[in-house]
């Protein structure tokens, strides 16, 4: 396994390299991107097709700085220069352990006091630039692919979020152990708790915009999965503890095309240190499992690759609105309660039956995504009867 990004970039080209990026912070960027690019693209297509309505802003030329929506921005800049330019001060901490780094008290000082004062003398500035200003009041079109990145972030404030309260309910026994250490790990980010949350904060947050929620659900749909598949490699390739139970079986004949990793890993050089010692390992991630397990994290990922194919392909079959989401959640539901059952999960006493907190949840989203599917095309039918004949 590659913990960083340059151990697998080493491993391909035989290169000698450092770099301070864990592989599965890498990949969980890029399926940001990758998810907001798909977001994007959707929205766009439903502008297109009249789904979404510009809505428009107002703007005063004369408007003057509101420092309590400044002071918030200044800070912020400050505190990510104060970090950023202290990694120069701090680079073999930071390269060693770029989590240990971000959550320590070190960086620029001169940075951070410089970027205030340039912020503040900015601002100063604009601000008595505006009382020059004629009083001009103007509007501009605003679609509704330029919220993508608002919304995006909100996103990913509320998937951390709910990422680690879920993960806190499943393991409350090891945060009453370490509260603080527990809380500020990137480590335990459970997918079905950022999952809920954000979609219930997203759902206010569309209200808010002035966006009408089904459409953009629906443009979420593809994303969220692409997003999915994408954030499953970093933790294959990571081994960040998301594998499957012992797998001491012998690979079927009609396999034997698969390579013994996708059937069968022991997660050499894990990101959690997990194992045994390997033998004449130096570094810091020297631990293999004592017996092969499934490669779970991997079939998540190919699976929901399909599923992303699926969901883009009748994107634009679907007329109904929310009718996509209730595929997701069919789709994404039905592959996780799969999965669980070579998974190494929690279990809990459920209805007389021992499941894992992911199998209960994707028990009620693949129930939910049914009941979806069947509400809102049976509205839409009552709506718009020609089109879904015409269908």
């Amino acid at each position: 396994m590659f913990p960083k990004l340059s151990d697998l970039i080493n491993h391909l080209f035989g290169s000698h390299i450092d770099l301070p990026v864990q592989t599965y912070g890498f990949f969980l960027a890029v399926a940001f991107v990758a998810a907001a690019l798909v977001f994007r693209a959707e929205l766009k297509r439903k502008e297109t097709e009249g789904l979404l309505k510009p809505g428009k802003q107002t703007i005063y030329l004369d408007k003057p700085i509101r420092w309590f929506e400044a002071i918030p921005g200044i800070f912020l800049s400050a505190i990510i220069g104060w970090k950023f330019f202290g990694i120069f001060l701090y680079y073999r901490q930071f390269a060693t352990d770029p989590q240990q780094y971000i959550l320590s008290t070190k960086g620029s000082i001169v940075a951070l006091f410089g970027i205030i004062c340039i912020s503040i003398a900015y601002h100063l500035f604009k601000h008595f630039s505006v009382k020059k200003s004629p009083h001009e009041v103007f509007e501009v079109v605003i679609h509704p692919y330029q919220y993508t990145w608002n919304i995006m972030v909100v996103g990913i404030v509320l998937v951390i979020f709910g990422s680690k309260l879920f993960d806190v309910l499943d393991n409350f026994g090891s945060f009453l152990r370490s509260p603080v250490s527990s809380l500020v790990s990137f480590q335990g980010l459970t997918f079905y708790g950022g999952f809920i949350i954000t979609v219930l904060g997203l759902l206010v947050y569309m209200r808010i915009l002035k966006l009408d929620w089904r459409q953009v659900i629906d443009s979420t749909a593809p994303a969220i999965m692409l997003g999915y598949a994408i954030g499953r490699l970093g933790c294959h390739f990571s081994g960040d503890g998301c594998w499957g139970i012992v797998n001491t079986l012998a690979r079927p004949g009609w396999l034997a095309w698969l390579p013994q990793w996708l059937w069968a890993s022991g997660f050499p050089h894990n990101f959690i240190n997990q194992g045994i010692p390997i033998p004449d390992c130096t570094g810091t991630n020297c631990m293999v499992l004592p017996n092969p397990v499934f490669p779970t994290s991997m079939y998540e990922s190919l699976v929901s690759f399909l599923s992303f194919c699926v969901l883009w392909l009748m994107r634009v079959r679907i007329k109904a609105p929310v009718v996509l989401f209730g595929f997701f959640m069919i789709l994404n539901g039905s592959e996780r309660f799969l999965i669980e059952k070579i998974r190494v999960n929690n279990k809990y006493d459920f209805l007389g039956l021992r499941l894992s907190q992911a199998e209960i949840i994707s028990a009620f989203l693949l129930i939910a995504g049914i009941t979806v599917i069947l509400y809102y095309s049976k509205q839409y039918k009552a709506r718009f009867p020609i089109d879904v004949e015409a269908d």
